[in-house]
């Protein structure tokens, strides 16, 4: 399968044997979330998917998914409470509640988020299940009254978000820097940054990694609406973006977000991007040996959108079939990828440009497309040529060969892509991929496959590719 399936560890898949059958059904990226565990229940969850990449031989990467600012209200006099259309109820911080019965008042521990809220602007409470307009400012940037625009239950500590509005807060919290740092340590190989605003924040996590004397690819999670204002900016600095359909869906129109998502998804794949798409992909499962009709349709429409990966989430952590779903997704994607490249007719041609080491790995998906080619294997120690021939979409699979481990172990998240580690004892680059042809029980004799390579001329100023060979086994 040429997409990739991340799948959630957690209590349902905690069991080495469960992580296996996940491993021969699909799974190439396992994700930690720091929002429910730390470093320390990462540590024999990263013993356990390094033992099994060994027995396996298959590369597999772990994703710390960083918690964020994630902003929750107060303790609510009463809760849980009704709150019915058209109830006035107060917003503010928490040394305004006047202890008055009338009207409900909502605590907020991040005053600072208050700032330019006016009136009009919508506000919304548990995961979207209750919604406010800002009907009157009682106090400038501290105290609103808002009105309840459809019924729900009211509890204490529930998230809220403001739609639309930019947040003063960086991404990263103490908390987060701490995961990150501790995480690094046991071993994790990616991290996802929660709630990214602008380039910035993407910036200041590479940053925290080049403090800790490493290299790891960085997840830009979009979930914010100014994100989609800053995407240019923010597929600059990082190396792959997650569509995070639960709170980008609180924070634009229901109604926008299947275009959003697309829209996400192709602009990562002209910046040679990996893109995610995340939240509730086969939820169903969670309880249920089998998913809707609408949830197929949703796992495969993300496919044939162009993702790098779908994701899975509670279906894993905490499911009754983690290997059942993922099982089920692997089969939906298969199925969807087949139509997806029969639509295309072919790999999608770069924009016009003068980037030769584009147009190099785009001839190089026309000629396996034209040779009927086993596959394309280049050469790429940074990984940017896999990633470059893996956004024109080829039908043949690409065996991407790097002599560093952190490097594969990105690679997986990449559309297509099998990352192999190369024989750093052979120079020639070119070499080293005829060797692993040769070697390769992937490949019958009599092939034929497209190789890419860059290995340094005497008058090149920067290392890039430079070679395209039609290779006969």
């Amino acid at each position: 399968m040429r997409t990739k399936i991340i799948a959630t560890m957690g209590p349902s898949c905690s069991d080495k044997e469960v992580l296996k059958q996940m491993v021969e059904y699909g799974v190439r990226v396992f994700r930690h979330n720091f929002s429910h565990a730390d470093a320390t229940e990462l540590a024999p969850r990263l013993k356990s998917i390094r033992e099994l990449e060994n027995e396996l031989n298959i590369p597999l990467t772990v994703m710390g998914d960083l918690s964020g600012p994630k902003v929750r209200i107060g303790n609510v006099k009463g809760s849980p409470l009704q709150v019915f259309r058209d109830t006035t109820v107060r917003l503010g911080p928490p040394d305004m509640d006047t202890g008055a019965d009338d009207p409900i008042y909502i605590s907020l521990d991040f005053p600072e988020l208050l700032k330019g809220l006016e009136v009009g602007m919508p506000v919304s409470l548990s995961d979207g299940m209750l919604q406010f307009t800002v009907t009157k400012v009682l106090k400038t940037d501290q105290l609103f009254e808002m009105t309840s625009i459809n019924n729900g239950i009211l509890t204490s500590h529930k998230g809220i978000a403001f739609p639309g509005k930019f947040h003063p807060m960086p991404a990263m919290t103490d908390k987060d820097r701490k995961d990150l740092h501790e995480g690094l340590d046991v071993g994790m190989d990616a991290a996802a940054l929660s709630f990214v605003q602008t380039q910035d924040d993407v910036l200041d996590l590479r940053g925290e990694i080049q403090k800790h004397g490493t290299w790891i690819p960085i997840v830009a999670k979009l979930e914010r609406n100014n994100a989609l204002d800053n995407l240019d900016a923010i597929l600059a600095a990082t190396d792959i973006v997650m569509v995070a359909r639960g709170d980008l869906g609180l924070e634009c129109p229901l109604v926008h977000l299947p275009v959003i998502q697309k829209r996400i998804i192709r602009a990562a794949r002209h910046a040679q991007k990996g893109a995610i798409v995340a939240t509730q992909m086969l939820l169903s499962m969670v309880k249920n040996p089998l998913p809707t009709r609408a949830e197929t349709t949703d796992v495969a429409n993300a496919v044939m959108d162009g993702a790098d990966c779908v994701m899975l989430s509670e279906e894993t952590a905490i499911g009754q079939y983690p290997v059942e779903v993922v099982k089920m997704i692997n089969g939906i994607a298969s199925h969807a990828e087949e139509y997806y490249l029969e639509r295309i007719e072919g790999p999608f041609r770069p924009k016009k440009e003068k980037n030769p080491v584009k147009y190099l790995a785009y001839s190089a998906c026309l000629l396996a497309e034209s040779m009927s080619s086993a596959g394309l294997v280049c050469h790429s120690t940074s990984g940017g040529t896999a990633r470059l021939l893996s956004s024109r979409r080829p039908r043949q699979y690409i065996y991407a060969l790097t002599p560093d481990e952190r490097v594969i172990r990105a690679l997986n998240f990449n559309y297509g892509v099998k990352p192999c580690l190369a024989d750093d004892s052979i120079y020639n680059h070119l070499d080293r991929v005829e060797k692993f042809i040769e070697e390769s029980d992937e490949f019958a004799s009599g092939d034929n496959l497209v190789l890419t390579s860059g290995q340094p001329t005497p008058g090149q100023q920067e290392s890039h590719t430079n070679a395209l060979k039609l290779y006969y086994k």
